[in-house]
């Protein structure tokens, strides 16, 4: 639809209801003249001779009543689609599809989900946990955000730091016990069970680093014979007292604080893995997504 056309089925309602070039043009801020050179290309473009014009009204043709009887509620459906998306620009409504890690899910979203949902009674929320991919599929599968662990790799999304939590190595009492607590790092290369986790970007292992302020010690060379893709099943093993994991402090400080975990290296925990959020503009976000931003980051706050 060429712009010409556009504005002059625009200046249409306003013609037919005033009956006049002058009275539309103070409508819609043309001027007399700028109002019926719109409706002559409309005209043009169309075909037929839309309005009669005389000393007293502009009325419409019979052809010209056809069309706007057949345009009329096409411009109301356009407008009414125009308000809405500029509705849903400020008022948080309809459905938010996000994409997030599973232990954030679990153990900092799930818990505060509630909340939210109740702050915002007309928004749906569709909350889809996927360890194996990364955010970089957001546009293409539909989501609207997606929240991730580690470093992201270069793309067109828009990628916000939420925070940085301490990687610490951890083991069970009932392990300690049985194969007795490590005092430095280096011993893990020794006679120690590790749980190996996959780096999603790399399909291999991560390596085993130890960070003491600006000291840096390793990559280690761990030995374990088990692998997993997923934090909850790293932990789970690990409070089960298989071997020893590194785990993210954020979700876990509470298992040290009870004593269902033993943080073997306490000197060495200052190794940082971030959490990202992910959206694809920053262009005039709509304000489901900023409310759902926002909501995160509150979340997220004081989880160091």
């Amino acid at each position: 639809m060429s712009s010409s056309l556009l504005a002059g089925l625009e200046l249409l309602p306003a013609v037919v209801e005033t009956r006049s070039f002058v009275r539309a043009g103070e409508r819609v801020g043309l001027t007399q003249s700028g109002v019926s050179r719109a409706v002559a290309r409309l005209e043009t473009q169309v075909g037929v001779r839309l309005f009669d014009r005389n000393a007293r009204a502009v009325v419409l043709t019979d052809e010209g009543r056809r069309f706007h009887e057949h345009v009329a509620p096409l411009l109301t459906s356009l407008n009414e689609a125009v308000d809405s998306a500029a509705h849903s620009a400020h008022h948080v409504r309809g459905r938010l599809r996000i994409n997030v890690d599973t232990f954030f899910a679990r153990y900092v979203l799930a818990p505060r989900l509630d909340t939210f949902l109740a702050r915002y009674p007309e928004l749906e929320l569709e909350v889809l946990s996927r360890p194996h991919d990364h955010a970089g599929g957001l546009v293409a599968d539909g989501f609207d955000v997606a929240v991730r662990f580690g470093e992201p790799p270069p793309s067109s999304l828009v990628a916000r730091k939420l925070l940085e939590t301490r990687i610490i190595t951890c083991a069970s009492p009932a392990y300690v016990a049985r194969r007795g607590h490590p005092r430095h790092p280096r011993e893990l290369a020794g006679d120690h069970e590790c749980i190996l986790f996959v780096d999603p970007l790399t399909g291999r292992p991560f390596d085993w680093e130890f960070h003491r302020g600006k000291r840096r010690l390793g990559p280690i060379a761990v030995r374990g014979r088990l692998v997993v893709n997923d934090v909850a099943t790293a932990l789970g093993v690990c409070l089960a007292g298989h071997g020893i994991a590194q785990l993210m402090e954020l979700g876990n400080r509470d298992l040290v604080r009870s004593g269902a975990l033993v943080e073997l290296f306490p000197r060495w925990h200052d190794e940082l893995f971030p959490l990202y959020v992910f959206h694809p503009s920053r262009h005039m976000p709509p304000a489901k997504v900023r409310a759902f931003l926002d909501f995160v980051v509150a979340s997220t706050r004081g989880d160091l």
